[in-house]
């Protein structure tokens, strides 16, 4: 099992910039396939980025490419999600989500397929809003 919870969300202008959290417990001594998702009121969640424990993966969704990275500190076993020059579409809850055990096969496959089902633990969630 493992155990996620959220931290960094608000409220902040357009163009601002926000840093989600994730801190991970529990079972964390095997790698995972981590990603941040979303949802805004009346739509789908959505994939947003990939991150890959063992190294060599990160990965961020085509709406956020260039805006959002994500990156992590293993030695604290938290995953961050950097949001710069938010916009007001980017509005929604974020949830960090993981993938345990995985490898890197498996976690690049899973990011291809962008699917929450692939997700087994979720935190629940913090909620992010851009308005003037």
């Amino acid at each position: 099992q493992v155990h996620l919870v959220e931290s960094g969300g608000g409220s902040v202008q357009p163009g601002g910039s926000l840093r989600l959290s994730c801190v991970a417990s529990g079972d964390t001594s095997s790698r995972r396939c981590m990603a941040w998702f979303r949802q805004a009121p009346g739509s789908e969640r959505e994939g947003v980025a990939y991150l890959y424990t063992g190294g060599g993966l990160r990965l961020s969704s085509a709406s956020v490419m260039g805006r959002f990275t994500i990156s992590q500190d293993l030695a604290q076993n938290t995953v961050y999600l950097q949001m710069n020059y938010l916009r007001p579409e980017d509005t929604a809850t974020y949830y960090c989500a993981a993938r345990a055990p995985s490898d890197f096969g498996e976690c690049s496959k899973v990011a291809d397929r962008e699917n929450r089902a692939d997700f087994g633990f979720w935190g629940l969630g913090i909620q992010v809003n851009v308005s003037s």
